[in-house]
């Protein structure tokens, strides 16, 4: 009697790359909400649910880093990154697209600061730091659970 394993359907493979994204994620958000929290950056967050709570940022920016991170294991279904360095260098990679789509665009034009659209400052170069960690971290663990790599 042999016993083989059954290749994963594409949908068990979506289903485990979405999964390793959104924990990848939570554990680089939380870096990043530390850092965050650091910089006293958590109550804006907590302002796009209408708080200004930092518990409610912090809660807020997980969902969204769970949120980014699925998508970036939906990335990785598709686009063939070899090793760990090409992984956590993808990461650093999409942390920094977020920064540009998330602190210069969307968290701007949903709070109202149509005037802070791409408006580059201290504040803004410190979000940019967070994002490249957030990514890079995202980045190594979605390689350590990765059992493609």
């Amino acid at each position: 009697m042999s016993t083989t394993e059954a290749l994963p359907t594409q949908s068990q493979k979506w289903v485990r790359s979405i999964t390793q994204g959104i924990i990848a994620g939570i554990i680089g958000g939380i870096v990043f909400g530390m850092m965050m929290a650091i910089m006293n950056m958590l109550p804006m967050v907590a302002m796009l649910v209408k708080s200004d709570s930092p518990i409610v940022g912090f809660i807020v920016h997980l969902v969204i880093s769970a949120g980014i991170g699925a998508s970036f294991g939906i990335i990785l279904s598709f686009v063939p990154v070899k090793g760990r360095i090409g992984t956590i260098a993808s990461g650093a990679v999409y942390g920094m697209i977020w920064w540009v789509l998330g602190a210069l665009v969307l968290m701007p034009l949903m709070l109202g600061m149509a005037n802070m659209l791409f408006q580059i400052g201290d504040t803004q170069w410190a979000s940019l730091m967070g994002h490249v960690i957030f990514g890079v971290i995202t980045g190594f663990v979605f390689n350590m659970l990765d059992k493609r790599a």
